[in-house]
């Protein structure tokens, strides 16, 4: 065990400290909807509202379901 610790400390540069070990969300599509959804609610404002109106629902949709993901998982941390 001292000759782990030892190999770990000599790959971390003077100066510097390891992060701790915490896990990182899971990886989602969640954010790129919100972000198409803006693109076509703003789209939508300038063409037709038939698009404005795509892009509200998908807006809405994905926001609720990113939002409903970060919410299921900090209850289970």
């Amino acid at each position: 065990m001292p000759n782990e610790q030892s190999q770990d400390r000599e790959t971390i540069p003077p100066g510097w400290q390891r992060l701790p070990e915490t896990p990182l969300p899971r990886p989602t599509y969640f954010p790129a909807g919100v972000a198409m959804g803006a693109a076509f609610l703003f789209w939508g404002l300038i063409t037709t509202w038939v698009v404005w109106l795509v892009g509200v629902a998908l807006f809405v949709a994905a926001l609720a379901g990113w939002i409903t993901e970060l919410r299921h998982e900090y209850k289970s941390h």
